[in-house]
Order: structure tokens, then sequence, then C-alpha cells
């Protein structure tokens, strides 16, 4: 990455235009100007409609709910970009849906989430900023370098604002391989961990937990989880911790894909609240839903991009978020109607 004109550009995909506007509020700035256009037969247009020769480029695309028509037009963002000559281009990506696919844990499949790695640096991005990848050694994947952020200070810090909190609070991974960030959400907060026993037999979305290691019993307890598609192996622990007497239940994600189904799963489980980031953009919950709240990870992703242009190391933010971020991340979780909008 070279030294530029100084200039921070954010423009956004169609995926995540409302996570780059609230990017852009907590920056002071305005997303850059542009189109996109889908043709009935599928094929995708982008185009910046403003110069950004000689510019620092940040182009928001989750890859979420429509992965792979995302997945393209991030790939054909950073090549308008490089042909455009930007100073430099990164990719930020606050959720990462290929990242589940990251090993050839079956004969004769892809390993799906390296083939995205290649195209996306093959196209001529300089740098990646994503959170909570389902693997961290994803990473590895890039030969460009890869800022991986964490959800869990923001979600730690608004169950304290929230008053979530008491004496018999118990963190529950909702399996084993979870566990160890589990672990980290209840040094954060001063508890003990408990562990789903979840068993996968297909590719259908549907897990099935089959017992709760750990004591739970009149314990407040909050299921962490880095994502749900359908909200089945969060409701099913919740049901289970329900069973073994839990007082509360509440639940943490880093990202949800929602829909109607899901939202309903939610609204009939024992699940108290469940609170989850804005990295997709989730119309049902809006719609449909009364226990869940979404609090903003735009704010986040906005400090990093203002530490990477100033060139200064990300190590502060995994240590310490200012209030202001936390102030504008929480303003979203009660006023659901900025997210139809």
């Amino acid at each position: 990455m070279s030294e530029g004109s100084g200039i921070i550009k954010i423009f956004a995909g169609s995926g995540s235009e409302k996570f780059a506007d609230r990017m852009c509020a907590y920056l002071g700035t305005t997303r850059g100007a542009s189109t996109t256009i889908k043709f009935s037969e599928g094929n995708i247009y982008v185009r910046a409609d403003e110069s950004i020769r000689n510019k620092d480029v940040y182009i928001v695309q989750t890859i979420g709910r429509n992965p792979n028509d995302e997945f393209m037009e991030l790939l054909f963002w950073v090549d308008a970009f490089r042909r455009a000559s930007a100073n430099s281009i990164t990719a930020i990506i606050p959720y990462f849906g290929y990242a589940k696919a990251d090993k050839k844990d079956e004969p004769r499949v892809s390993i799906r989430a390296r083939v995205c790695a290649d195209c996306i640096e093959e196209v001529g991005v300089d740098r990646v900023v994503t959170m909570d990848l389902h693997a961290a050694q994803v990473q590895g994947f890039f030969k460009k370098p890869v800022d991986h952020l964490y959800a869990r200070p923001l979600l730690c810090a608004y169950a304290r604002r929230a008053g979530l909190l008491d004496d018999n609070i118990v963190v529950v991974s909702p399996d084993a391989g979870f566990a160890k960030r589990a672990r980290l959400f209840a040094d954060d907060l001063g508890c003990n961990v408990a562990i789903g026993d979840k068993v996968r037999t297909s590719h259908d979305e549907n897990a099935k937990v089959l017992e709760i290691i750990g004591e739970v019993k009149g314990k407040s307890c909050i299921v962490v989880d880095d994502f749900t598609n359908s909200a089945g192996t969060i409701t099913d622990v919740a049901h289970g911790l329900a069973d073994k007497g839990a007082k509360h239940i509440y639940a943490f994600l880093s990202h949800a894909m929602l829909d109607s189904r899901g939202v309903k799963r939610i609204e009939d489980s024992p699940i108290e609240q469940l609170i989850v980031t804005d990295t997709v953009d989730c119309p049902d919950i809006a719609k449909c839903s009364t226990k869940i709240r979404v609090i903003s990870a735009a704010p986040l992703f906005a400090l990093a991009v203002k530490t990477i242009h100033d060139r200064l190391p990300m190590a502060h933010m995994f240590t310490h978020l200012p209030k202001r971020m936390l102030d504008m991340s929480f303003a979203q979780q009660l006023s659901f109607d900025s997210l139809k909008h």
C-alpha cells in the first residue's frame, strides 16, 4: 500500500449500503457515488461515479444472504477501482460467509474459502478487513494483510449497559468447537462456561443438541455463537437450558441471516433477548421480532478504517473501544425503524 493523497473514499456494494452509511456517519464523511445494476439475465454492472485516482478506497460488501452475487460484485468493484488508478483498495467484508468452507472434510469437495481468497487477491485487493471468521485460520489463505475484528467486546459491553449481568451468569457454547471462543466471553464477563453437545449429520443446516455439559440450573445463561442461518441450533440449546432449569436465557451472535421463519423460532423459544450485529441486513428482524436487538458493528469497522489509514497499530482496538463508538453502536438496538429505511 503506497502513500497516496490521504483521502479516504468509502464505497458500498449493493449488499452493504446501510452498513457503509453507518461507517460514514462515524467518520463524518459521505459514501462514494456509485452505480450497481443487475441485468435481467443476472449479469452485474458496477461503476464509480466520481474520480478515485490516487485515493485510498474502501469497498464495503458483506457476503451473506446472496453470497454468489455479492462475491462476484465485490470482485468487479475491486477490478473497477484498480483500473481507475486507486492508490490502494481495501475490501471491507463485514461477514465472509464462505469462511465456513475452510477445509476438505469430505472426499471430492472444494475448499471454497481458499478459492474466494485467491480470487480476491488476484483481482487486485491490497487488504481485507472482516469480523469473526467462522474459522480464524482462513486469514492464512490470504497473502495480503487481513485485519480480523471481533464482535465480542461490543456484545459484552452491551450486556453490561443493558443490565443483563448478575452474580449467576454462565456463558454457554452450543458445541465443543466454539468452546474456546466462549471461554473468551466468559473471561470478559467474569463467569463460567457450559457446553452443548451438538451433532450435525447432513448439510441441511439442522443440528441436534443432545446434552448440556455444565451447571445451568437457576443460572442466567448467555448462549454465544458466531452466526446463524435458521436459528435452529441456538433455539435447540435454549430449550435444553430451559429443561435444565435455567433462570434467564439470552443469546449473542456476531452474524445473523434470519428470515421470517428463523425469527419465529426465536419468538417461540425460551430466549428472552437475542443480540446480533448488523453485518447482514435482515429486514424480517425489524418487521417480525420483539426479542431481537440489533447493535451496529459499523462504527467498529469505521474505527478500523481510520486506524489503517493513519498507519497506526490495530492492537488497541482489541483492548479498548471508545465510548463514542459504543454509543453509536448501541443507538441502533432500540430503534427498529432504523432498519426499515
